[in-house]
């Protein structure tokens, strides 16, 4: 019984942070369900089943949040459109490539973009309003499916999904305010999440009893991280975006030295 509370008040921190920051959460939940219950006693999660319920955590916290985020216009559907059915396709053909490739060498990169990516969301940017309008947002669409495609591509070979790295390339690259990055951001990952989550189920590798306090708690915390996000400043949103991917990226490296 213990583990269900443990991983309803994880799933009430990720959610909160997905609505907060536009991510999905499963690169935090993910290293918080395999570490988390040894250190309170209790039996290690197997990764197959870690894997499982963090695709359903991202799934309905990006649902949960993207809802307020549209309220506040911060959703641009054509970017959204554009960005998250590049990133479906490339993924699927990075997950089918991973075999070609050493997965450690694959995950060094990721880390180093990642790790890039921290910087640039730091960096300051011209016209990065406040309160901007998803439907007067103008972006260069061949930027927008050269991101999707090489976040897309090398996420599906290490199997991350790269929303935190998105956000910032979305913002220094593509040209859109650092608001509906994020906004938009959690439109895509719900797309990708719902085609993984659709796999997995249909194969069997979620433990649906599990899910239970996960669908009782992401959806409201995400949707309250959507609330307050509209309320923090842009500058503050930047930085603990940086500090949560660069965070990130230390992860990684740390896995693959041990």
């Amino acid at each position: 019984m213990e583990i269900y509370f443990v991983i309803g008040g994880l799933s009430i921190i990720t959610g909160f942070l997905s609505g907060l920051l536009g991510i999905g959460g499963g690169i935090v939940l993910g290293p918080l369900l395999l570490y988390v219950p040894p250190l309170l006693g209790l039996e290690p999660l197997a990764m197959r089943d870690v894997a499982g319920l963090t695709i359903v955590q991202g799934f309905l916290a990006c649902f949960g949040a993207v809802l307020v985020h549209r309220k506040f216009q911060f959703v641009s559907d054509k970017l959204s459109l554009c960005m998250g059915s590049t990133i479906f396709i490339a993924a699927g053909i990075g997950g089918a490539a991973s075999g070609f490739i050493s997965n450690e060498i694959l995950l060094f990169i990721f880390a180093g973009l990642a790790f890039t990516a921290s910087i640039l969301m730091i960096k300051p940017v011209r016209n990065d309003p406040e309160k901007p309008d998803a439907s007067m947002v103008q972006f260069r669409w061949p930027r927008a499916v050269s991101v999707a495609s090489s976040v897309g591509l090398l996420g599906g070979m290490v199997g991350q999904g790269g929303s935190f790295i998105l956000i910032p390339l979305m913002r220094s690259y593509v040209k859109v305010p650092t608001r509906i990055a994020i906004g938009s951001n959690l439109a895509i990952v719900m797309l990708s999440s719902l085609a993984a989550f659709i796999a997995k189920a249909a194969t069997g590798q979620i433990l649906w009893v599990m899910t239970i306090p996960i669908v009782l708690t992401v959806i409201p915390f995400a949707s309250l991280g959507g609330y307050v996000s509209s309320k923090v400043s842009v500058l503050w949103l930047r930085r603990i975006l940086a500090s949560l991917i660069a965070s990130a990226a230390i992860w990684m490296w740390l896995s693959l030295l041990w």
